[in-house]
């Protein structure tokens, strides 16, 4: 008999620290979740993409080492190893330029972007890395302000958001967006 009791006990503490309560946190977890993958087919968005929505998730984070590497490598000045991390070309938009790049030509371009600069210095505000849920798109953004003194003594700075497409380990499209701050009062 004591057995018995003994397993009642057992059978009725494992139900109770299974309490509803608990199945139902864990159900409603599971149907939000059903809530928010098919809320974009329930959205009416008031604009329409030219190609579909390519239901981007978070990417490999190796990505953003590379591009944050390359980063750091143009504001110490290091030519060779910025250039390394671009593919055979890249595909280069930057305030008022647009231009496919040759690899070969990327380290005379690279010294030609320190020519005003005296020194320059990058802090990072945010980066994310993401990949299109086909898996064909990768990109890393990065969000910072870069400061710099000019060969006259003049100091400036902008803020920058980065987007840069990864192919194979290389970035093969590098698009940077800028914006000027106002100039202090005076």
């Amino acid at each position: 008999m004591k057995t018995f009791v003994s397993l009642v006990s057992l059978i009725l503490l494992i139900t109770a620290c299974n309490t509803p309560e608990k199945r139902a946190e864990s159900m409603g977890a599971d149907s939000s979740k059903s809530k928010m993958e098919s809320s974009d087919d329930e959205m009416n968005y008031p604009y329409t993409l030219d190609k579909p929505y390519k239901n981007w998730q978070p990417g490999d984070k190796k990505n953003t080492v590379i591009v944050l590497n390359m980063l750091k490598a143009w504001e110490t000045k290091n030519a060779a190893e910025c250039a390394s991390y671009f593919g055979d070309s890249v595909d280069l938009y930057v305030d008022y330029f647009h231009k496919m790049i040759p690899h070969d030509s990327i380290p005379k371009m690279l010294e030609h972007s320190w020519e005003d600069f005296a020194n320059v210095n990058l802090k990072m505000d945010d980066w994310e890395s993401v990949i299109s849920g086909d898996k064909k798109d990768e990109w890393v953004t990065v969000w910072y302000k870069q400061t710099w003194t000019d060969k006259k003594g003049k100091m400036d700075s902008l803020a920058v958001v980065n987007d840069a497409k990864i192919v194979n380990g290389k970035i093969v499209v590098f698009d940077e967006k800028v914006r000027h701050f106002p100039a202090p009062k005076k």
